[in-house]
Order: structure tokens, then sequence, then C-alpha cells
């Protein structure tokens, strides 16, 4: 019998920064927690299910395409980051599966055969594994960003932790674009450590804190919108009743910036 794997959040980063060796440096913690995943997992998934929070449908949708090309989702960086390839396959098989699950589960799901990784999955990865040899299912978040429905995804997922599928949220645990640096400082610090005690909660405090996660101190000015949060629900979900492990902390991202990312069971 297969073990069950976990499930993550991973705070991914700014733009397509493995490729930039200043970023990178500056992100070496980031780098290092991304790159011990596999060692954390014991092995190798047959597939990667990232929910990636650079991509937003009326119904949550699973590129469907076997051989997914690149969308460059970000502005100002170097010429070169525009030529990034990252040729994971894609998972047209465990798409389908997936489509199943969120059928029997009455989510609203959709297949889109064109869409390519997108740097909320292809960044990742490429530091997870850098051989892109593994498959990648690619899936969106839905518009409404509804963090109940967002759980309930995970949990209509939690099936594929038993068939060898690694389900992974992309996202921050802090965006604001226009708050980073000093000004970032103690709003993500006093997000972040609600953050810390809602994970470490029991399972039904832990998703009830994530559907009111605007009351946390600093919210709105972490999350203006909460797209790079809802990726969290959905790795939570999928692992309800599993305990939380902080992966990856660090309080200097971009100028002083906190930032996490967790594994469940």
């Amino acid at each position: 019998m297969t073990t069950r794997l976990p499930t993550y959040f991973v705070s991914h980063g700014g733009g397509p920064w493995p490729w930039m060796p200043d970023m990178r440096d500056m992100l070496a913690s980031l780098d290092t927690a991304l790159a011990d995943m596999p060692r954390q997992i014991g092995r190798t998934p047959k597939a990667v299910l990232m929910i990636t929070a650079h991509w937003e449908e009326r119904a949550f949708t699973l590129g469907s395409n076997p051989a997914p090309g690149m969308v460059y989702d970000y502005g100002g960086f170097p010429a070169h980051t525009y030529s990034v390839v990252y040729p994971a396959p894609g998972a047209p098989e465990l798409a389908l599966r997936v489509q199943g699950l969120l059928q029997e589960a009455g989510l609203p799901v959709a297949l889109d055969p064109q869409r390519g990784y997108d740097h909320g999955t292809f960044v990742p990865l490429a530091v997870m594994y850098p051989d892109a040899k593994v498959p990648v299912l690619q899936m969106s978040l839905r518009a409404g960003l509804d963090p109940a429905e967002h759980i309930a995804l995970g949990r209509a997922l939690a099936p594929l932790r038993d068939e060898d599928v690694l389900i992974v949220g992309s996202g921050l645990s802090y965006h604001n674009l226009r708050n980073f640096g000093s000004g970032g400082r103690a709003p993500s610090k006093a997000f972040d450590v609600w953050l810390q005690e809602a994970m470490a909660a029991s399972p039904s405090v832990r998703a009830e804190a994530l559907v009111n996660w605007e009351s946390a101190p600093a919210a709105r000015i972490c999350h203006p919108r909460e797209e790079h949060l809802l990726p969290l629900m959905v790795a939570v979900g999928a692992a309800y009743d599993d305990a939380a492990e902080c992966v990856y902390h660090d309080e200097t991202v971009f100028g002083g910036v906190t930032a996490s990312s967790f594994r469940f069971g």
C-alpha cells in the first residue's frame, strides 16, 4: 500500500527569481525549503497537482494539455526570464480523475487544453524538481475566492493523497505588491503570528479561522486581494485532520516582509 502523501502550501516568492542570481540569493531560505521537499516526501510522486494563485476561472479549471507551454505572467524582469522553459509533461489522465472527484462533490469544474504553466507553478517546481520529469496538473482558483469553497475543493481532492499525487497550493502568505520593504514589516509579522497560531489549532478551529481570515490582524493590508492566500485553503482541506508544520519562515523577504510555508500530514 502506498503511504499517504502530505500536502503543502508554499510561498512561491516573486517573479522568476530562480533565474536571477541576486534575487535567488535574497530568497536563499525559500530556495533551500523548496529543494528539501522531495527529501521530506521520501519518494518521487506519480504527479504534482499544483493549485496556482495566478489563475482564476468561473469554475475550478484543470490544464489538460499533455505538453503545456509557458505563461510569463510577470513584468519588468530581465529579457532572459521570458524564455525560461519548464518542460514537465502534463497529466491529462489525472485531469479526468480530478474532474470526476469534483463532479462527485458537486463543485463546478472545467478542462482547459490550451493554458500553459504560469509562474505560480513553474517557479517552485523548477526548484523542487529541476529535471522536470514529474508530470504536472495545474489547477485554477475559482472566481469569487470563497474560502469555504476552496477548503471544500481540498476535501474533494483528498483521495489523491492515497494515489501518489502530491497536492501543492502555490501562493504567498503576504502579498501586497505596493507595500513591500519596511512598510510591510509590521503587518506581515502580525498576520504571520496569527497564521502560525491558526495552523497549529485543531482541524475545526483551523478551518473556521481560515474561513474568517479577514478578521486576522492586518489581514487586508497583507492581502488586499486574497488570491495568494486561497491555495492554503485547498492544502488544508485536502489534509483536513492532519497536523501542520511550518517548513519555511523568513522575516527578511523583500526588504523585511515575513513569509511562511506549511506542510500538512
